[in-house]
């Protein structure tokens, strides 16, 4: 079991900054990536950005060259540092832990999510 706790949400203007953290407790040492999802009222969630345990990153397109996903050692905690902020951003930020047990068969953990509002 893994427990993640999100913070740094927040209303911030166009162009603007935030950082968010996801803090991982629990069997930390199983987990295999961790990532960030969003979801916009009305859409479904999608992957905002990953890194894996050895430290490979993916973003999508939409915040490349925009947000950062890193991490402290042992894989915890994780950050997203969200730079150039548009009002598309605006969205619910869900922190993503995951286990794999093969190439097939995996846990997804979930945070509680956390706000990010960005203003025109």
């Amino acid at each position: 079991q893994v427990q993640l706790v999100e913070s740094g949400g927040g209303l911030v203007q166009a162009g603007g900054s935030l950082r968010l953290s996801c803090a991982a407790s629990g069997s930390i040492f199983s987990i295999n990536a961790m990532g960030w999802y969003r979801q916009a009222p009305g859409k479904q969630r999608e992957l905002v950005a990953a890194i894996t345990g050895g430290g490979s990153t993916n973003y999508a397109d939409s915040v490349k060259g925009r947000f950062t996903i890193s991490r402290d050692n042992a894989k915890n905690p994780v950050y997203l540092q969200m730079n150039s902020l548009k009002p598309e951003d605006t969205a619910v930020y869900y922190c993503n832990a995951r286990i794999m047990y093969d190439s097939r068969v995996y846990s997804d953990y979930w945070g509680q999510g956390t706000q990010v509002t960005v203003s025109s």
